[in-house]
Parts: structure tokens; sequence; C-alpha cells
């Protein structure tokens, strides 16, 4: 089968989508020599495919300055890709990609009645020997993917979970075979280490709730600005480094992003 890479495509409009890029890029009215420059073309080059993309309703131009915007068809199209948007169908196949090229296993938690909840899991070559399947709940206090809901969730709902822990009495995953979870704190305690977090743009777990694992969890946001699933490495302390801007914090940055991006979500 023919890969994107390979297929024939129309040069024209490949050259004519880099004005729209740079219109999406920048989330802003512009002119068309800001357009052009972007797009590394003449103005005098850019016009009549502003001019196409106009009568497509792709851009529309602002008469009092001659500032092009995104036009209705070009909205439409946007509100009809973030409603087929499922975040984790676009999440799966980029986690599994980001396990095989950092040699580490991945999974996907999204936020569920119980907390945050594995529903995928993309193992390394070396699989991990923890209890990952489908279905198993991860600590809010005391896990990277529970810390990085935590940060992002409303913190009326964080700290709602977070008390019924401490009554509780526990922190971890009721999975059978867990060791006894670490001490829950606070609500302040946890506040202040979730504004780290936020800070951070990343969460990290170092041998928390199983000796010798360790983890480390990105936030994946959509369009509303809205976390909507957590991207969470883990693996042995002695392979997985988790320094703040070592190797897999920056490559499970960039793929968290990505989906981010692909959800519509803006850059932050």
């Amino acid at each position: 089968m023919a890969t994107d890479s390979n297929q024939r495509g129309i040069q024209s409009i490949e050259v004519g989508g880099q004005l729209l890029k740079a219109l999406v890029h920048h989330g802003r009215p512009m002119a068309l020599k800001d357009l052009a420059r972007e797009a590394d073309m003449a103005p005098a080059k850019a016009h009549p495919y502003m001019v196409s993309f106009g009568r497509l309703g792709l851009i529309e131009q602002d008469r009092s300055n001659g500032h092009y915007q995104l036009g209705p068809l070009a909205l439409q199209l946007g509100l009809i890709s973030l409603q087929q948007a499922n975040p984790v169908h676009v999440a799966t196949p980029l986690a599994a990609e980001l396990s095989q090229q950092i040699g580490q296993t991945v999974a996907i938690a999204v936020w569920g009645a119980r907390g945050a909840t594995i529903v995928r899991v993309a193992e390394s070559p070396s699989p991990v020997h923890v209890n990952m399947r489908h279905g198993t709940v991860f600590s809010l206090a005391s896990t990277a993917s529970g810390r990085i809901f935590g940060a992002y969730l409303a913190p009326d709902v964080v700290r709602t979970v977070l008390e019924e822990d401490r009554k509780r009495g526990t922190g971890a995953s009721d999975e059978p075979g867990m060791p006894p979870p670490p001490a829950i704190p606070s609500w302040p305690e946890f506040e202040a280490y979730l504004a780290e977090v936020r800070k951070r743009g990343m969460s990290r777990s170092e041998g928390e709730i199983i000796p010798g694992i360790n983890a480390m969890s990105a936030p994946v946001f959509d369009h509303t600005g809205d976390i909507v699933l957590a991207l969470t490495v883990i693996g042995p302390a002695g392979v997985l480094d988790t320094t703040w801007n070592g190797p897999i914090a920056a490559a499970i940055g960039r793929c968290a992003q990505e989906i981010s991006q692909r959800l519509g979500a803006r850059t932050r």
C-alpha cells in the first residue's frame, strides 16, 4: 500500500496550503505580505491563492483593512473534525510510536468514575512486570498519571476524590497484589504539589507505588482546553530517566502536544 509520502499529489495545492497553515498557526487576521512571508513566497504569488481560497469559503477578507482570516467553510470543517475526533482513537497510534521510539511501556489513561483509568497500553520490547491491564485505576495522589489529572481538572473534583481516598485510607489502586500505598497528603499539601506539576507541565513518580518502577506523565488537552488524557511512560528505575530536561520528558512532551494539536488544542 502506498504511503502519504510516496503518493502523487498536486504541488500547487500543497504550496497554497502553506498560506492556510500560517493563518492557523498565528490564530489572528493577517495582512497578505505577512502571510506570504510566513509561507516563504512573494505577495504577488500568494494573492491568487487567497482569491481562490476566498471563493471556496476557506478564507475571507476584512474590507476595512484587507487582512485575511479563516472563512465559513474552514470553520465548518473544523467543527466537523472536532465532532469526529475521539481522543483515545487519535492517541493510540502515537502512543505506540512513542513506545517504540523510547523503548518503554506507554499507557493512555482517561478520567473515569473512580479516577485515572488505563484504556490503552503499548508494551515496550521488554514489558514492565506491573499490573497494567485495561481498567486499572491509578492513584490520584501517588502516581504520575493521577497527579497530572489532579493538576488540570477542576479543583473541587480533585479535592473530593482526595478526601474520599483519605477516608478510605488508600491512595492506590485496589487491584490485588498491590503493596500498601504511601500516605495520602492533605489538600493544602497536595495543592502545592499540583502547582509544581502545572509549572513543569508534567508529572513523575519514582518508586512510590512499586519500588524500582518509575513513571512520567504528560497531559493531553482538547479544543476546549480541558484535559482529556494522561500519556504516561512507565519503566524500570535503572532505565527510565525521569529528569525534567531528559530525553524521556522531551519525547513524551512532544507526543502529548501533537495529540493535543490533533484534537484542536492551542499550543501551550
